[in-house]
């Protein structure tokens, strides 16, 4: 089916050791016999562990100039000897590189796309924008101008609401600013305002649109040459983490041809080219699918929408930019994807129906670590992953505030209230 031609580099700037994105990639390509090279910190890092990985590079640091990112890569290149499919895993790294294509053209093979328009689509103050020109649903939202007009805001948005970075790629490392989350009132709505002053990110207020089953999904993709998409679907998010507005921990594929006509919609519009992830969330007051985020990279679950030919969107940009064929899709309508340390109960149930013969087959699921071809990054996150959920309670440990116990001779001191607990805080 794929011709392992050239080698692929797969470059994520963002430290978070855990991307089981990377590993999915890795696999892809892997297993047919592509030569794999990553950019990205090895440090404890179960993905460094695959058998699939030809060599790990030093990635750019988080926040590095344009100067550095391109030097940085073209070091990868000298290493490589030979031009290379370059994939970002991140959206630091798919912005870098769609700044910087004129510069990396030479070194790596691209998709062609306006200029800067990875970037465009990743900033959430622009996406409402781009949402009402394509005719899409978007949450109402609130740029606020200064912190009281995002004391206000909250207001006219109800609470909760959604607090976002437009680009939560520039929050600076350890500013304990996440690019997203909820707010319960006004006063936070100031207070984060205050807090991401001068980081180069504006902060939005968006209307908090209730979780529930049935309501979360995503859409994943690949844009060819020619404009059209392959090697991805609609799937559903049937367990978040953090619950109700995080991550996919279980996800299904599920066509939506509704989804499907939004998405070729908007990628036409922008005139797209290359790997996205779109999340969506349906409106419970009108029933409306709402576009939450435009990724311009590999969503970590991609493998969910590994079809029957093989095809997902890594090997789909492979194939198009090594000038190969692409074969038609075949979509598995009901195949799972699973994400262990992230949803451990589901992970377990889903082993255990593996291993009966009636639940055998490509359509079935797929696991973010454990592969049979593949050991030892499972083994590894295991191991990683508890001593990182160690470290976070003992830390968190250290930090609680601690009770002061009674002198002997007084009497017994009463439990404090809920509201005493808080003002201790």
């Amino acid at each position: 089916m794929l011709d392992p031609c050239v080698p692929v580099v797969l470059l994520r700037i963002d430290p978070n050791p855990f991307h089981h994105g990377t590993l999915g990639a890795v696999r892809s390509l892997g297993r047919c016999g592509v030569e794999v090279h990553v950019a990205a910190v090895a440090d404890g890092s179960p993905v460094a562990r695959s058998r699939y990985v030809r060599q790990m590079h030093l990635p750019p640091r988080p926040g590095a100039s344009s100067s550095e990112v391109v030097g940085a890569l073209r070091r990868i290149a000298a290493r490589i000897t030979r031009p290379g499919v370059l994939i970002p895993m991140d959206d630091a790294g798919a912005i870098a590189v769609s700044r910087l294509r004129p510069a990396l053209a030479e070194t790596f093979l691209l998709p062609e796309q306006p200029e800067r328009l990875a970037e465009h689509v990743a900033d959430k103050a622009r996406l409402p924008d781009l949402c009402r020109a394509a005719g899409i649903g978007h949450p109402p939202v609130v740029l606020p101008r200064d912190e009281h007009e995002a004391y206000a805001a909250v207001a006219e948005l109800g609470l909760p609401a959604v607090a976002k970075w437009s680009r939560p790629w520039l929050l600076p490392q350890g500013s304990g600013l996440r690019s997203t989350c909820l707010i319960g009132s006004p006063e936070e709505a100031r207070s984060l305002y205050v807090r991401g002053a001068g980081t180069g990110s504006e902060l939005l207020l968006q209307k908090y649109l209730a979780a529930g089953q049935g309501r979360d999904w995503f859409f994943h993709g690949y844009v060819d040459r020619h404009g059209r998409l392959h090697g991805g679907g609609a799937g559903s998010k049937r367990h978040a983490w953090p619950r109700g507005a995080g991550l996919t921990a279980v996800g299904r594929w599920s066509p939506v041809p509704e989804l499907q006509d939004m998405v070729e919609r908007l990628v036409a519009a922008l005139g797209y080219r290359g790997i996205f992830d779109i999340d969506f969330r349906v409106d419970a007051e009108t029933g409306q699918y709402c576009l939450l985020d435009f990724n311009p990279r590999p969503g970590a679950q991609f493998r969910l929408f590994a079809d029957g030919n093989g095809l997902d969107v890594v090997r789909a940009q492979y194939l198009d930019l090594t000038h190969q064929p692409l074969p038609s899709g075949h979509a598995l309508p009901g195949r799972t994807f699973v994400v262990e340390n992230y949803a451990p109960l589901s992970a377990l149930r889903a082993l255990v129906a593996s291993a009966l013969p009636a639940q055998r087959g490509p359509a079935a699921r797929e696991f973010a670590w454990n592969a049979q071809d593949d050991p030892a990054p499972a083994w590894s996150m295991a191991t990683e992953w508890s001593q990182h959920a160690a470290r976070r309670l003992v830390g968190r440990a250290r930090t609680a505030p601690r009770a002061a116990l009674p002198e002997p001779t007084e009497p017994p001191v009463a439990a404090p209230t809920t509201a005493e607990r808080k003002a201790s805080c």
